[in-house]
C-alpha cells in the first residue's frame, strides 16, 4: 500500500521543465544583438537601417519570428564585453575568427572572407613591409584582430611597435590617417574598399594576414540552441543564394576603384552640383525618386555638363536622344532643368515596366540599366539568365548575363540581338557609387573639400 501510494502521488507531481535559449527568445519576442556603427556593419541612411549585419541579423530574427533589438556600444572594447558577460545573444559586427577569441566566443558558420592591410595615406611614401614602419604612427583598434595579428608579427619584425586605441573605431583611424594625423593603420579589405571612395587618398601598402574568415560570435554557454538555429540559417541563406545577393548588395559596386575619377567626382560636388541640385530635387520629387539618385545618373551620363554632347549626338546632363527627348516632352536638350526633368520622367517610365516581383534594390538596377541598353535588351538578359538556371529578378545574376549579348553564341537566342551588354553593367556599377557618396555628403558624414588641381594628375596607382 505504502508503494502504492508513493507512484499514485509520483504521476501526479508537476514536470519539470527546461526552456532553451531559443524558447526564452521567442517567448521574449526579442532578439538581442550587438553591432558596430559602420559602413560594413549598421548605419541608418534616408531609407532607415541599413548595413550587411544589419540585413543579415534582421533576416535571421524574422525567421525566429521575434523582434530585433540592436545595442551599439561606445567602442569595440565594451562589445566584446557584452558579449563575454553574456548579455547579449549574438555580435553581428564583422568579428574576425581567431584563435585566442575562439577560447572565449563559440563563432557561427564564416559569411566572408577578408584580408587585413595596413593603410597609409597616398601622400606618403608606401612601405613595402613591416620592417620599413620604424618612426611611423601605427594606431589600431583596442582589443581587435589587428592588434592580435600584430602580437604575433612582433616575433619576426621586433621593432614593430604601435598604439591600442580604446576609444576608437577603425573608420575613426582610418580618417586620422586621411587626415594625416598618424601614419599608419591596419582595416580589414572590405571596410577599406568601401571607405575609399569617400577618403579617397587612402591606400593598402600591403596584406599583413592571409585571407581571415568573418563570422557571429555567441557567448560560450551550455545550450546549444541559438547555435545551431544560426547554423540552419546560414546553411539555408548560403544555398538559396541570398547571402551571395547581400555581398553583391554591399560590395559589388566597389570592386573596381577609381582614384582620379573619383577625385574629380568630389571636385565636381563643390564647384557643378550647386548649380543643378535644385534641378535635381524638383524632378526627383514630381517622380517619387531619391534626388541623389538622379544626380548620380546625371553625373555618370554627362559629369554633370549642360552643354555636353557625345558623337552619336545625345545632349546634355541627361545625355537624351532626339527620340526621347520628344516623347518626354523636352523642347531643349541642353536647357538643364528640362534635361533633368526629362531623364527623370523616362527613368520613372522604365522603372514602372519592370517586373513587380523584382525586389528592392535590384528593380533599381535593372531599371537603370535598361535605361542605358534599352529595356528589350534588358528582358533578353533576364531570358538568358533563366537558360543559365539562375534568377532574372536578382541584378547579381543578370549583370552576369548582359555581357553575354555581345556574343554571338548568346545574342542569336535573344529576339533583339546584339547589345553592348557590358556597358549597363558598368553604367549601374558607377552610378552605385556616385549615389553611395552623395548620400555620405548630404547626411553630413562626408566633408567636401576643395581639390588641388595637381592632384587631378596623379595616376591610379592601383
Amino acid at each position: 500500500m505504502v508503494i502504492a501510494s508513493v507512484i499514485f502521488v509520483f504521476n501526479y507531481l508537476p514536470k519539470l521543465q527546461y526552456h532553451s535559449l531559443v524558447e526564452q527568445i521567442k517567448d521574449n519576442n526579442q532578439l538581442i544583438v550587438v553591432t558596430r556603427n559602420s559602413p560594413t556593419s549598421y548605419y541608418e541612411d534616408a531609407d532607415g537601417p541599413a548595413g550587411l549585419e544589419y540585413e543579415m541579423v534582421k533576416m535571421f530574427a524574422d525567421e525566429l519570428g521575434v523582434e530585433l533589438t540592436l545595442l551599439i556600444p561606445d567602442s569595440f572594447n565594451d562589445l566584446l564585453e557584452q558579449l563575454a558577460s553574456n548579455s547579449v545573444h549574438i555580435a553581428a559586427a564583422g568579428l574576425t575568427i581567431t584563435q585566442d577569441r575562439e577560447k572565449i566566443y563559440r563563432f557561427g558558420p564564416s559569411y566572408q572572407t577578408i584580408s587585413e592591410q595596413l593603410v597609409y595615406n597616398v601622400a606618403n611614401r608606401r612601405p613595402r613591409n613591416l620592417s620599413q614602419l620604424s618612426g611611423g604612427t601605427l594606431e589600431v583598434v583596442a582589443n581587435s584582430s589587428h592588434a592580435e595579428h600584430l602580437k604575433y608579427l612582433k616575433k619576426d619584425f621586433p621593432g614593430l611597435s604601435w598604439k591600442e586605441n580604446e576609444e576608437l573605431e577603425s573608420e575613426d583611424l582610418l580618417q586620422m590617417v586621411s587626415d594625416n594625423i598618424i601614419e599608419y593603420t591596419i582595416a580589414d579589405s572590405n571596410e577599406l574598399a568601401l571607405t575609399q571612395r569617400f577618403m579617397i587618398n587612402l591606400r593598402a601598402a600591403f596584406d599583413i594576414s592571409e585571407p581571415q574568415r568573418l563570422a557571429w560570435a555567441l557567448p560560450k554557454t551550455g545550450d546549444n540552441s541559438l547555435f545551431l538555429e544560426v547554423q540552419k540559417f546560414f546553411k539555408k541563406i548560403k544555398a538559396n543564394g541570398e547571402l551571395t545577393r547581400l555581398l553583391e548588395r554591399a560590395y559589388g559596386h566597389v570592386e573596381d576603384f577609381d582614384y582620379v575619377g573619383t577625385k574629380i567626382f568630389m571636385r565636381h560636388i563643390e564647384t557643378r552640383l550647386p548649380r543643378y541640385r535644385g534641378f535635381f530635387e524638383k524632378a526627383a520629387a514630381e517622380h517619387d525618386m531619391d534626388w541623389r539618385l538622379l544626380a548620380a545618373m546625371g553625373y555618370q551620363e554627362s559629369h554633370w555638363d549642360a552643354e555636353a554632347v557625345s558623337p552619336t549626338g545625345v545632349r546634355g546632363i541627361m545625355m537624351l536622344t532626339l527620340k526621347t527627348a520628344s516623347d518626354m516632352k523636352v523642347k531643349s536638350r541642353l536647357d538643364p532643368e528640362q534635361s533633368i526633368s526629362g531623364g527623370a520622367k523616362y527613368f520613372k517610365k522604365t522603372y514602372l515596366r519592370m517586373d513587380k516581383n523584382i525586389p528592392e534594390p535590384d528593380r533599381t538596377w535593372m531599371a537603370m540599366a535598361a535605361y542605358n541598353v534599352g529595356y528589350y535588351h534588358l528582358q533578353d538578359a533576364r531570358m538568358i539568365t533563366r537558360k543559365l538556371k539562375k534568377n532574372p529578378n536578382r541584378w547579381i545574376d543578370v549583370k552576369q548575363a548582359l555581357p553575354l549579348l555581345a556574343k554571338r553564341k548568346w545574342y542569336k537566342q535573344t529576339r533583339y540581338g546584339f547589345a553592348r551588354g557590358w556597358e549597363p553593367v558598368q553604367y549601374v556599377e558607377n552610378i552605385r557609387s556616385y549615389y553611395d557618396i552623395l548620400k555620405w555628403v548630404d547626411e553630413g558624414e562626408l566633408e567636401v573639400t576643395p581639390v588641388p588641381e595637381e592632384f587631378l594628375k596623379i595616376p591610379n596607382t592601383l
